[in-house]
């Protein structure tokens, strides 16, 4: 089933600093006229903080979504209502249904000898690591190769 967020993009601030601003107003998990209706009640609903004094609000059906659009004493103010399905969330909250592997701890992974490790492939000395296994010196510090 598809996840689609209702996305609003809004004009704030006044002059020279007026711009647009957009935010996910919320996330709808069902077909996109479910959540096209969700958008449009929205819509209807919303209360733009510019203009201070409307004059006239006119709400446009586009292919995606809606446009809001007062006219105040001066200036026109716009608010776009867009549907759109969710592809990525790299915040997505992690499923509950599924235990999240737990990490071995790190006194498990430490070899037995203290403060050493193997060697690294094509070093022949030994790395020194403290106890949590961070190597003591850095492989990166003295080498002539880095500028």
């Amino acid at each position: 089933m598809a996840v689609w967020g209702l996305v609003m993009e809004t004009t704030v601030g006044l002059g020279e600093r007026k711009h647009t601003e957009a935010s996910v107003m919320q996330h709808v998990e069902g077909s996109r006229q479910e959540a096209l209706a969700e958008l449009e009640a929205r819509a209807r609903r919303h209360e733009p903080e510019h203009p201070r004094s409307p004059q006239r609000r006119r709400l446009f059906r586009t292919c995606d979504g809606l446009l809001l659009v007062v006219d105040g004493t001066w200036q026109s103010f716009s608010t776009r209502f867009t549907l759109a399905e969710l592809v990525e969330d790299s915040a997505a909250p992690v499923p509950t249904a599924t235990p999240e592997p737990q990490p071995e701890p790190v006194d498990a992974q430490l070899p037995e000898s203290e403060g050493t490790t193997p060697p690294v492939v094509g070093d022949s000395s030994p790395v020194e690591r403290y106890n949590d296994g961070v190597p003591v010196k850095p492989s990166w510090l003295g080498r002539t190769d880095l500028a």
